[in-house]
């Protein structure tokens, strides 16, 4: 099961770098430039910065997974964009 969403942000580079350098601590992380892949044990997210946002792409074998690592990308990015203030992610499934 697949989803993708977009946070607008003129600090998504910024936001790609923390959020790696973040979950590099507990998970497998690839990082490059413009894009980072995080492998959880519930799914993987793929972050890509692209045209003041970053696109986001997770992915996960079942439903509970895919809900669980679009919720743990949500939720850290949330805290590092605080100031902020974004509007509620939309995500839409990768058919």
């Amino acid at each position: 099961m697949e989803a993708t969403t977009r946070f607008e942000s003129e600090n998504s580079a910024k936001y790609l770098q923390q959020l790696c350098k973040h979950f590099a601590h507990k998970v497998d992380v690839a990082l490059g430039d413009t894009s980072g892949e995080c492998r959880f044990s519930c799914g993987t997210s793929v972050l890509t910065v692209r045209d003041n946002g970053l696109d986001i792409h997770v992915a996960a074998a079942d439903a509970d997974g895919l809900r669980e690592t679009k919720a743990v990308i949500e939720d850290h990015l949330l805290r590092f964009a605080f100031r902020e203030a974004p509007p509620p992610f939309t995500w839409r499934a990768v058919t």
